[in-house]
């Protein structure tokens, strides 16, 4: 098995460096054009064999069990070295790029979402203990893409920007516009719409530890007039409410939806969205076409989950009747909030560890770390589509959002304004 690894990495790597110290102890190199150089060591025969047969999955795990550590460098040096080789020679990998086929031929059910799988995949992620999220996150919480205006903010302030952002974009130009959030995670984003922009908002998860820490934020705030949070699926808001929504925003959750239920997602948006209403859809996409997740992703970190092309998502919008008035594509943005959580969990890795254990914290690193690669080096992104039913909903330029962004709340009332 080593003499088949050894292989693919000579053809595999055509830019960079790699270093591979094997269970013997023996150092190879493994070299092509200029780039970046990492190396790591593998511990033993097993995880050599486990690298051959599944490396899209193997890696991780190996990394995960400490068959495989990195030398001199950290995880993301070893992932940003893989992923930039992973692109240019496809050829190197026949047996990967055959997985990789089946892979997206089978996306589909790996991304059935039915309501009951949907609160169970929500559950692997966002039920876990609420102070693991606290040492890595912003005070907010914000667990989605920051917006780095200048690229030096702080982490506070570049999720602070977002929310302003997304604010923007919603148009929220009088008081009392009813907001509902689809995915609203901890409550940050209805909680600032409420307090700096007089909304009133409901908010929907499917995560019970979300749902009990947003009530208290509430409550503590002392908006619990305007803002509730319910324990409900986006597909199950049909006649629940009495009346449509004049704006509806879902920052980060459409990733969960699954391609197979793209259609209805956008359905319920304009089914719960007022003729004269704004929607903002802020979410993980990828520059290339449809494509499939990672197998270790999919296992560990969020099952169910897939980031789409913008090909799949406006088909999707094409067909709802929606009005895509607006998009815009934030590339280096995640990779920086990434930055700055993995720079958080590492300085706060040994509180985390008496949380769980140190399995878990080398598979959260691992998470961390690909993620930054993919959208540091890969063709992750992150876009925001506001949609409307009715042309006239937003103004004809964009000015509003900058004006909207500099004085918060203030967003011009119409298009002719």
């Amino acid at each position: 098995m080593r003499g088949l690894l050894d292989l693919f990495l000579r053809r595999f790597i055509v830019v960079g460096r790699l270093t591979v110290q094997w269970p013997d102890g023996e150092l190879v190199t493994y070299s092509g054009q200029d780039g970046a150089a990492a190396a790591f060591r593998i511990r033993d025969l097993g995880s050599i064999r486990r690298i051959v047969v599944n490396p899209d999955l193997a890696v991780g795990e190996c990394y995960m069990n400490g068959g495989l550590e990195p030398i001199d460098c950290s995880i993301y040096d070893v992932l940003c070295v893989l992923i930039a080789n992973q692109k240019r020679n496809s050829h190197a990998a026949p047996m990967l790029a055959l997985r990789q086929t089946f892979a997206r031929l089978t996306r589909r059910l790996a991304q059935f979402n039915s309501t009951t799988r949907a609160q169970r995949n929500v559950a692997h992620h966002y039920d876990l203990n609420g102070r693991l999220y606290a040492l890595f996150l912003d005070r907010d919480r914000q667990y989605s893409c920051a917006y780095f205006a200048h690229g030096d903010e702080t982490l506070e302030d570049a999720q602070a920007a977002k929310k302003r952002h997304i604010a923007a974009k919603l148009c929220l130009n009088r008081p009392d516009l009813t907001v509902l959030d689809i995915g609203c995670g901890w409550g940050g984003t209805a909680l600032t719409l409420a307090r700096d922009y007089g909304a009133r908002v409901t908010g929907i998860t499917l995560s019970t530890e979300q749902l009990a820490e947003a009530r208290a934020r509430a409550a503590a705030e002392g908006l619990s007039d305007r803002v509730s949070f319910e324990l409900l699926d986006y597909r199950d808001i049909k006649d629940r409410f009495d009346r449509p929504f004049d704006r509806i925003v879902s920052v980060g959750m459409f990733e969960h939806v699954g391609v197979g239920n793209f259609d209805d997602f956008f359905d319920v948006i304009k089914t719960n969205l007022a003729p004269d209403g704004v929607a903002l859809l802020h979410a993980i996409g990828r520059f290339g076409p449809p494509d499939a997740t990672s197998p270790w992703i999919t296992k560990y970190i969020f099952p169910g989950g897939y980031c789409p092309a913008l090909s799949e998502v406006l088909a999707s919008i094409e067909r709802s009747a929606l009005l895509p008035t607006d998009m815009e594509i934030l590339r280096l943005h995640y990779a920086e909030t990434l930055r700055h959580w993995r720079r958080r969990f590492a300085a706060n890795r040994d509180a985390i560890a008496t949380i769980y254990d140190e399995r878990f914290c080398r598979m959260f690193e691992f998470y961390l770390a690909g993620s930054e690669a993919a959208f540091r080096c890969e063709y992750q992104m992150v876009f925001q589509i506001q949609l409307t039913r009715d042309q006239t909903a937003a103004p004809l330029t964009r000015d509003y959002i900058h004006a909207a962004e500099s004085i918060p709340g203030r967003v011009p009332a119409s298009a002719a304004e």
